[in-house]
């Protein structure tokens, strides 16, 4: 009995990190922020946040669909994993290959079912969202910048699915959903460049492979540009309040990620990169809160 017990619990922590459980908490977690500060802000308590049966829905359905994600893609990368992360690979070793199909399917179609309930516009949005995510695990992340693009695109829509659901506050959410989907597409980049020996033995395209590391490190600067100039654009145009707090909170960080790419050029500097990156997220979505208490 005590044997069962570990091996389901086993099971279960395996689960748990298939589908990146601490990524999609930071998507609810971000969704919620969204919603208290912009969308609701004449709830009185948290608690009427937290019982709105909706949007809990809403942000489920989102959730459902980004631990399907990382299922279907851990599921076609499973030698490349080996090679690049073969102490964490999960698919194939602890969890079925089709157990890990069904488990996708199972999520995208409870995914969908509760899209359908809330709106056929969210189902549709949500429909494109699983597309898109089964055809970058299938071929678009093998393929230079495209893959990438793809996932900061989708990054950006779990903010701006909000907007569209309550249909306002687009231009407040805007700049936050833009702002996830630089630091998402700096982020990847980065990440092809941490993988790149994997990547190129199972014949993939990246940047990093096709370009090399230095020319790489210069689109990821011109990204990080292009970044600056969307926060500087959105000063002038959007909410001038909203982008200085939030380019208060990362300018210093963003200078220390520029400086440390400068000197990367082993494959522990990227993850390290990658990581801070994540950092740079998670500080630009706290700039909501103190936006608000302003």
């Amino acid at each position: 009995m005590a044997t069962l017990r570990q091996s389901k619990f086993f099971l279960f922590r395996a689960f748990i990190r298939l589908v990146r459980f601490g990524n999609l908490l930071m998507i609810g977690f971000t969704q919620y922020l969204v919603k208290i500060f912009f969308i609701d802000t004449s709830a009185q308590t948290l608690w009427e946040h937290f019982t709105d049966f909706r949007f809990f829905l809403l942000s489920s359905s989102t959730i459902l669909i980004a631990a399907a994600g990382y299922i279907i893609n851990d599921y076609y990368d499973v030698k490349i994993d080996l090679l690049n992360k073969p102490d964490r690979v999960v698919v194939g070793s602890v969890i079925k290959r089709r157990m890990a199909l069904l488990f996708n399917f199972l999520l995208n179609a409870l995914a969908m079912l509760i899209s359908l309930w809330l709106s056929w516009k969210i189902a549709i949005v949500n429909f494109v969202c699983i597309f898109l995510l089964w055809w970058y695990s299938n071929l678009l992340k093998r393929l230079p910048f495209v893959g990438n693009f793809v996932i900061a695109l989708l990054t950006g829509a779990t903010v701006w699915i909000v907007a569209f659901y309550y249909n306002q506050h687009y231009e407040e959410i805007y700049i936050y959903a833009s702002f996830a989907f630089f630091i998402t597409l700096v982020r990847e980049v980065i990440k092809d460049m941490e993988d790149v020996k994997g990547d190129e033995a199972f014949g993939c395209k990246t940047l990093p492979i096709l370009w090399g590391i230095p020319r790489t490190k210069l689109f990821v600067y011109a990204l990080i540009m292009g970044f600056i100039s969307n926060l500087a654009v959105s000063f002038f145009f959007l909410n001038r309040g909203i982008v200085i707090f939030l380019t208060s909170i990362i300018f210093l960080p963003i200078a220390w990620l520029i400086i440390r790419l400068y000197y990367a050029d082993r494959r522990k500097h990227f993850r390290y990169l990658s990581r801070w990156v994540k950092f740079i997220m998670f500080l630009g979505l706290l700039s909501i809160f103190f936006t608000h208490i302003s």
